[in-house]
């Protein structure tokens, strides 16, 4: 029998970039503030039921070219030693989300960040705005003082986001994203490619991006949609990219999504044939039947102390019955980026079709919230035992189930949670919850240089209300204990559920329905760690209505 992932748990994500576009435009089909922003001259491009607009200048130039061909550096911060701060330079007004960072081994005072990293700007004297979707790189060489940010050359791509970053140990960067062109005339905006640059000067400067693998076909039709790639390093001039890749059929109906990657060997210049790596196991069922593991998404990728290479994904097995995942481990090789092992099972997730209520796109999201979310989190290896590796999530286990439908009839509470293997990946221990009042979220773990494990998440438990929410910073009291201690890293709370000036067209108080699926932290070498996460702290203006920003901030714990 034939299965398909509910829309509740499909992560197309470039919709959500092409809505944006449309809803500061003013022109979107759904959710969009119409009255805030004035016509424009444009030239139309389609996705879906979605309109991408971008202002057209009176020479008949699109305006995004300016963006791919910036200037560098575009622009660096002031020098601050404030505990948090805003790594965006850039004069132009738009958001920021979904972020990740990377620390140099060869220079720990060396930083690179990424996010969804999205420009507007006046479209001169014919009225409107240009609106773009560029990754860029967020570049420190004082530890997080001062940032400078870089472009990185998309040549003929017109929109990238899903960032990732990862250092090899011979301090080479690596940047992916995937990239994304659209066509001039009806629904023919092509299906993501996998986009990787590198740079060899700490993020000054970036190659071309090397397509990895090709998306096929429309976003709406029979083909290839990669989605969610992400990255790691080691050695010199070795890296590997993870990616989940969505098989359409016609009009873009669901078949399967199995996990794929790629691995390079000279530093990004050439990368092997895309793979298929989630494989099959007893607890799994295929989307057309049988024990393969081919409902996937989310696929983060890490190297151990060994060299040995792990990629932990989320398996949907359940989607006729409860719609709850699982989380997968494989054990891949370095040389070829060949599954040699796996997967196996390391836990079951509380992420179901009553677990959670639904915001109004029908995603999961929290109490009197509309922005949604996920259980995704990410495995990482401990770098003084090569067996030892932990994978981190969220989900709803400790919450009161079933949820309400509506988020404003729910009280929620979702929990960070761990299990951890000693045997390089075959068997885990059961799972841990870090428990605490309110919602925590989309968390990131890495282990420091003591081999003590650290988690980054963003966290109500600051707001009896469960609305706002601050980062912790949670560092293991004890190797391998799973006993924590806890740091606050912002200084401010963020509020998600009113006065969002971005993602928030048509929703009551003007609650955000887009705070990005992602944040990332890394280990700094010596002790300590650096995180980024998108913050509501700055009130920004755009057009006619102000509102909460969402812009990357960076702070670090010792």
């Amino acid at each position: 029998m034939k299965r398909s992932i509910p829309h509740v748990f499909l992560r197309y994500r470039f919709v959500d970039a092409v809505a944006f576009v449309a809803l500061v435009t003013g022109t979107a089909s759904q959710g969009a503030d119409a009255a805030d922003t004035p016509p424009m001259p444009i030239t139309h491009k389609h996705i879906n039921s979605f309109e991408v607009l971008f202002a057209q200048s009176s020479d008949g130039t699109v305006g995004e070219s300016q963006y791919k061909n910036a200037p560098s550096p575009i622009c660096s911060t002031s020098s601050s030693s404030a505990a948090n701060v805003d790594t965006d330079c850039e004069a132009t007004i738009a958001p920021h989300n979904e972020t990740t960072i990377a620390v140099n081994p060869r220079n720990p005072l060396n930083q690179i960040g990424g996010a969804n990293d999205y420009q507007t700007m006046p479209a001169g004297g014919v009225g409107g705005y240009y609106v773009t979707i560029f990754s860029r790189a967020h570049v420190t060489f004082d530890g997080g003082r001062t940032w400078t940010m870089y472009p990185i050359d998309f040549n003929s791509y017109e929109l990238t986001g899903d960032p990732a970053i990862a250092f090899d140990a011979s301090g080479n960067a690596y940047y992916a994203t995937l990239g994304v062109v659209f066509g001039q005339y009806g629904p023919s905006t092509t299906a993501a490619d996998i986009l990787v640059a590198q740079s060899r000067d700490g993020g000054e400067t970036w190659s071309t991006p090397a397509r990895v693998a090709a998306g096929t076909g429309a976003s709406g039709s029979v083909g290839i949609f990669n989605d969610k790639e992400y990255v790691a390093a080691w050695g010199n001039g070795n890296a590997i990219v993870t990616w989940t890749r969505f098989n359409q059929g016609t009009q873009g109906s669901y078949i399967t999504s199995p996990i794929y990657d790629s691995v390079t060997h000279d530093g990004g210049a050439t990368w092997s044939a895309p793979a298929e790596i989630s494989g099959s196991g007893p607890f799994c069922i295929g989307a057309q039947g049988g024990n393969v593991c081919d409902q996937d998404q989310g696929s983060i990728p890490v190297v151990a102390a060994d060299g040995s290479i792990f990629v932990a994904f989320i398996n949907s097995p359940n989607q006729l019955s409860t719609g709850r995942d699982q989380y997968l481990v494989v054990k891949v090789d370095p040389a070829t980026g060949a599954r040699i092992a796996g997967p196996f099972k390391v836990a079951d997730l509380v992420d179901g079709f009553t677990d959670y209520p639904i915001n109004v796109d029908g995603r999961q999201t929290y109490q009197d919230s509309q922005f949604r979310t996920w259980p995704l989190g990410n495995i990482t290896a401990d770098p003084t035992r090569a067996a030892h590796l932990a994978v981190v999530w969220s989900d709803m286990r400790n919450s009161t189930l079933p949820a309400p439908a509506s988020p404003y009839g729910a009280v929620t509470n979702s929990d960070v949670v761990i299990s951890q293997s000693f045997d390089a990946g075959v068997t885990w221990s059961a799972p841990v919850a870090i428990v605490a009042p309110g919602d925590q979220f989309m968390p990131w773990g890495a282990y420091d240089t003591s081999g003590k494990l650290r988690i980054g998440y963003f966290d109500r438990s600051y707001d009896p209300a469960n609305h706002q929410y601050g980062y912790t910073i949670a560092t293991e009291q004890k190797a391998s204990s799973l006993k924590f201690k806890f740091a606050q890293l912002t200084t401010v709370l963020s509020d998600p559920t009113q006065g969002d000036r971005w993602f928030s067209g048509g929703v009551v108080n003007h609650a955000t329905t887009f705070l990005g699926d992602y944040s990332g932290i890394a280990a700094i070498p010596g002790g300590g760690v650096a995180t980024l996460w998108t913050d509501l702290r700055n009130n920004v203006c755009f057009t006619t209505r102000c509102g909460a920003g969402e812009d990357v901030f960076y702070g670090s714990t010792p």
